[in-house]
């Protein structure tokens, strides 16, 4: 856990864990309306989430990389700007729709003379692939990969496959309300309500998916 922490936030990591969640009891569920083959399918539903692990991973280098880009797009263009007041109208532009719900148009203000103070005489940071981008999608991709651990338990410890999905099922709505009580943590929730919410609409997720051929 303490990999995950040093290269993922609490936001990060709490939405791969109720990503892979979704994805294997997307699997689970369906084997359990279909009937039959439930060994298969949670197979099925590991190796699903192994290379849904990798995908993810792939795609949030992509996406720290991306985000370098963008911030090396904005320090270029304040530089570029004709005077101050367009320097800021660039920051403005570029800040506005994150603060406006939770600041002053003063306190923005201020705030963005002092981006411009600070980005004026920036240089943008290289755009290579660095350790820490590769350390990330690792942390994704287990993060991802680890959610159908849960789910193959019941079937190692229980002989009987029908009784064993629908503990595998039980288990993982269980760890779809943990993840939304955590979550009420970082968020100012009642965590029995984040909890309750997040297992419903996890569900209503899943469900949407079964009906989809998903």
């Amino acid at each position: 856990m303490s990999f995950i922490h040093r290269h993922l936030d609490p936001g990060e990591s709490l939405g791969e864990v109720l990503f892979g969640l979704i994805m294997v009891l997307t699997f689970t569920l369906g084997a359990a309306l279909a009937g039959g083959h439930e060994r298969g399918l949670l197979l099925a539903a590991i190796g699903c989430n192994v290379a849904w692990g990798v995908i993810d991973g792939v795609l949030f280098v992509m996406s720290s990389r991306f985000a370098r880009r963008r911030r090396a797009r904005l320090i270029r263009a304040i530089r570029g700007a004709n005077d101050d007041a367009a320097a800021i109208a660039v920051i403005r532009d570029e800040l506005e729709p994150g603060l406006q719900a939770l600041t002053r148009p003063e306190d923005r203000d201020r705030l963005y003379r002092s981006v411009h103070a600070l980005m004026a005489h920036a240089e943008p940071m290289p755009m290579r692939f660095d350790r820490a981008d590769w350390m990330a999608g690792l942390a994704v991709f287990v993060l991802v990969a680890a959610t159908a651990v849960p789910a193959a338990l019941p079937f190692l410890l229980v002989d009987d496959p029908h009784l064993a999905l629908r503990l595998s099922n039980g288990l993982l709505v269980a760890l779809l309300f943990a993840v939304g009580y955590r979550w009420a943590r970082f968020v100012d929730l009642n965590p029995w309500v984040a909890g309750l919410t997040l297992t419903a609409l996890g569900v209503i997720l899943v469900a949407v998916a079964i009906a989809l051929g998903g």
